[in-house]
């Protein structure tokens, strides 16, 4: 088995592939971490010469194929969840504190921002140049639906050197299962111990808004952005993580049903077959979705 460690898009990024380390597998794993710069360098908010923040500085943009790909995928969230997943949060998410790195943040807090936000915004795409065109005021974040996209990318390009497994800050990709017949992924519960859930295919994501938070104005804010209100989730569950047929799928989901709030998120679950843990703020745990 070969394991590699590395920072990217902001998070901790690890890849682990069923098969002895060599000079190939090197090659491949420099290409993997060239990639995740590649992609950080498109979506990322916090660099300013970035694919995402010229869209979002002009409103305008001829946008490369990863960049068309994950806008559309955000918008098809967008109408599937009604709303409860939308990449127009950027301005909610600066409002409500988080206009910078979270590294940042966490040595430096932020003051609190007064004015009204609102999310829902209008984001076309022009169906014959494929351009994208903000409207007036509308600014984008993907947050994790990007480094899930990444994951799912990463992950397909390694996938013919053997069974691998990518994990880009909890967004985790699962190509083929390893010679085990299963990955094995630890999952906290609500009293901080683990379970585990092996995994043969499709991905997971933990979506949480104890993971990200910080001081504001002598009261506490996350990253977790509801975009009815356009302020940070008000939900009496902590965190979900949800199993999906891709991390990107997951991410959704897992955003999706902390939104939906504990009794509508285990129902949910259950009717649409989402295996899923949902961690309530008090710290009791459920499990849903066909999950045992």
């Amino acid at each position: 088995m070969t394991r590699e460690r590395f920072r990217a898009m902001n998070t901790d990024v690890e890849i682990l592939l069923d098969r002895d380390r060599d000079g190939e597998i090197d090659l491949l794993l420099q290409g993997a971490k060239d990639e995740f710069e590649r992609l950080e360098q498109t979506f990322s908010r916090f660099r300013p010469q970035s694919e995402l923040s010229r869209l979002n500085r002009t409103g305008r943009l001829r946008p490369s194929p990863p960049m068309a790909e994950v806008i559309r995928i955000a918008l098809a969230a967008r109408t599937r969840t009604g709303g409860r997943f939308d990449p127009t949060i950027h301005d909610a998410l600066v409002a409500a504190g988080y206009g910078r790195s979270f590294d940042e943040l966490q040595h430096d807090p932020p003051d609190p921002m007064a004015g009204t936000f609102a999310c829902g915004g209008d984001v076309r795409i022009d169906p014959e140049t494929g351009e994208i065109g903000l409207g007036d005021g509308v600014h984008l974040d993907f947050g994790g639906i990007a480094k899930g996209w990444a994951a799912d990318r990463v992950c397909q390009m390694l996938g013919a050197a053997g069974p691998c497994l990518v994990n880009a800050g909890g967004d985790i990709s699962i190509g083929e299962p390893p010679a085990g017949g299963a990955w094995n992924v630890g999952v906290t519960r609500g009293d901080g111990t683990s379970m585990t859930i092996g995994l043969v295919r499709g991905g997971l994501a933990t979506s949480g808004r104890d993971r990200r938070h910080w001081d504001v104005g002598g009261g506490d804010a996350h990253h977790i952005i509801d975009p009815s209100t356009a302020k940070p989730a008000d939900t009496d569950l902590l965190r979900v993580t949800a199993i999906g047929s891709s991390a990107t799928d997951a991410e959704v989901l897992a955003k999706s049903l902390l939104m939906a709030g504990r009794a509508a998120a285990a129902r949910e679950a259950d009717e649409r077959g989402v295996p899923c843990v949902l961690v309530g703020e008090t710290g009791e745990t459920m499990l849903a979705g066909g999950l045992r």
